[in-house]
């Protein structure tokens, strides 16, 4: 393996990979996110990890070639998957000195509910493909850090099955498709098994172009079809949410959707409703127009439109058109505790975790999801001491600027 990391490290330093938009996106994913000298170290154990990056590096060595690409993609040329990153360094931290952190406290509320910490773990669906427990080490692990759990309707296991593992209820992530019975089946489960938030999907009703994802396919040498059927409904066969539906891949094309799906969906539901994708003022606008109960700054990990634009700066402008009126929370990109904080000081009251504690889960299960938001729980905690922020709510506008 070290071999073929020294390989592939060469052959992303070519001239030529360097040239082709295909060659760029590969060898950006070459070089880990969190790359260092010492980038081919590979942790055995949670404990060993002295950033998120550890776990990635394990997951990207274990996981099946293609399972991986799917972790791992954006779309295009991973324009908007690049900037979720970069864009952190536009802002730059402004610590306030002589102020009293002896007792930083990282508690604080959400939709009415307390939370230990405003990292909460954000929808990923099939995660049977990353580790064999899949929600149910995630939500095990949930339950034992006291996270909130945000699950995808795309889940491999039952919303029933992790909620029991959880010990408590997770929100309930919805994607829309054209038949509003499938929507209105989902809500009813989602309601008897006792989840009190349902957040409605917005970023893809026009599909993604997923280069990546179709580069690692290609580079797998597997039989995939062993595992994956070529019928188009096939995939939904592993999806439990779907159960009984009806739901088919041809509804999942949802161009036609407009605000009216949002103010339909509120009077269906007793859930509280989060709108999530929303990267623009307008939208934000409209999330309040028509009902929504909290916003959701997201463009889909990078997986959505090619935008260019990393989440963190989309956040200040649906900051300021919501205010103090709903919640506001956003994903996309955090890998630090300092990418947290900044988040929370441009206005979020919530930051979700999503390829995060996907690498934790591949690379060591239940262990290695606990020991990410353990991590990043101390170095919030961590930022906010060295900052002046002995409280989530005395994190404010005046700890960060742009450059």
């Amino acid at each position: 393996m070290i071999a073929r990391r020294t390989f592939l490290k060469y052959l992303a330093a070519s001239p030529l990979l360097a040239t082709t938009s295909s060659g760029r996106a590969l060898a950006a994913e070459i070089f880990d996110e969190g790359s260092s000298s010492l980038a081919d170290y590979l942790i055995t154990s949670p404990a060993d990890a002295l950033d998120v990056f550890d776990f990635q590096r394990v997951a990207q060595s274990v996981l099946p070639v293609a399972h991986y690409g799917y972790l791992a993609t954006g779309t295009d040329g991973n324009e908007t998957l690049t900037a979720n990153r970069t864009a952190f360094d536009r802002f730059y931290l402004r610590p306030l000195r002589m102020i009293d952190t002896s007792r930083v406290n990282l508690a604080t509320t959400l939709l009415g509910s307390a939370l230990k910490s405003p990292i909460a773990i954000a929808p990923v669906g099939s995660q049977n493909a990353f580790h064999a427990d899949g929600e149910l080490a995630m939500a095990r692990a949930a339950g034992t850090r006291d996270a909130l759990q945000i699950l995808s309707n795309v889940s491999t296991r039952s919303i029933e099955d992790v909620i029991a593992a959880r010990g408590a209820p997770v929100w309930f992530q919805l994607y829309p498709t054209s038949d509003w019975s499938v929507t209105e089946k989902m809500l009813r489960r989602a309601e008897r098994a006792g989840a009190e938030v349902v957040v409605l999907t917005v970023d893809l009703n026009s599909g993604s172009n997923r280069v990546m994802l179709g580069q690692y396919i290609r580079a797998d040498d597997r039989d995939c079809s062993a595992c994956h059927s070529t019928h188009p409904d096939a995939w939904l066969e592993r999806k439990p949410m779907y159960d009984g539906t009806g739901a088919t891949t041809a509804g999942f094309d949802t161009p036609g959707m407009t605000w009216a799906f949002l103010e339909r969906l509120k009077g269906a539901t007793t859930m509280k409703v989060v709108v999530k994708g929303i990267v623009t003022a307008d939208d934000a606008r409209n999330c309040l127009n028509y009902g929504a109960d909290a916003v959701y700054v997201s463009n889909h990990g990078g997986r959505a439109e090619a935008s260019g634009r990393g989440a963190i700066e989309s956040l200040p402008e649906v900051a300021a058109a919501i205010g103090e009126r709903v919640p506001l929370l956003v994903d996309s990109g955090f890998r630090r505790g300092t990418d947290i904080f900044k988040a929370l000081a441009l206005g979020a009251d919530a930051v979700c975790l999503g390829r995060a504690c996907i690498w934790g889960l591949a690379a060591f299960g239940q262990p290695g999801v606990e020991k990410v938001l353990q991590m990043l729980n101390a170095e919030l905690a961590m930022v906010m001491g060295q900052m002046g922020a002995p409280s989530i709510a005395d994190i404010g506008s005046q700890h960060v600027a742009m450059r």
